[in-house]
């Protein structure tokens, strides 16, 4: 069946699954998986340990699974975070997809994680196909507006290209950046994961396996949700 949304909002059970109710056994959960990983078990395995303690559904599953971050890994990751005034001046990589699927998410009233590293992270995801939705020109329009006042001395927006539609999406963000007559570059790459582990420049992602080999990141996708007034449905999943 053809991908027909037109917004990138919540799943319909997500009132229940993210309410008042569930966010704290939620807490527990990431708690749980994140000692777990710290001690050297499997992701997966340690998942369905926990999800199946807390009797969590699959999208509470996948929230947990994303939220969670052990010990060692949340202090190498804060070591190595810079904030808006350590940018001035700099370059700045951005894990494109990554970045604007989060900003998405937020304009369209879908569940934010708050994680534990403190990086913001949707539900979204992106697996191997993108679709344009009414958030997207509004979600790169704010991200553009904080990249700009950064006062960056680089900023290289990289995509997936073998995301499908990640032609048409680097069209409209080559537009927005015409239209602000920014210094930019966008750029589709067979593996933009593999360049921003390796870059010597800040990059821009709440991807951890980026995050776990990055110089220095930087968190935009909160930066922006927080700075832009948008109006977003965060779950608090960072203690």
């Amino acid at each position: 069946m053809p991908d027909r949304r037109i917004h990138r909002g919540p799943d319909p059970q997500d009132a229940e699954a993210f309410g008042p109710l569930a966010v704290p056994l939620l807490r527990e959960a990431v708690s749980d998986l994140s000692w777990l990983m710290g001690r050297g078990y499997a992701i997966d395995s340690a998942l369905k340990l926990v999800g199946d303690r807390w009797s969590l559904s699959a999208r509470q599953r996948l929230a947990v699974r994303r939220a969670a971050c052990p010990d060692q890994l949340r202090l190498s990751r804060a070591e190595r975070r810079l904030e808006s005034a350590d940018l001035r001046g700099r370059g700045l990589w951005i894990d494109g997809f990554n970045v604007l699927t989060t900003v998405e998410s937020a304009l369209g009233g879908a569940p934010i994680l708050h994680c534990r590293d403190g990086a913001y992270r949707d539900l979204a995801g992106v697996h191997g196909n993108y679709r344009r939705v009414a958030e997207t020109v509004p979600a790169i329009q704010r991200i553009a507006a904080t990249l700009a006042a950064l006062e960056l001395r680089e900023v290289r927006w990289l995509l997936d290209r073998p995301v499908s539609n990640s032609g048409r999406l680097a069209g409209i963000l080559r537009d927005i950046i015409a239209e602000g007559a920014w210094p930019w570059t966008v750029e589709l790459l067979d593996r933009p994961d593999a360049v921003l582990k390796e870059s010597l420049e800040c990059v821009a992602t709440a991807d951890s396996a980026v995050l776990d080999r990055c110089r220095s990141w930087f968190n935009l996708a909160r930066v922006v949700i927080e700075s832009s007034g948008v109006p977003a449905h965060v779950i608090e999943l960072s203690a």
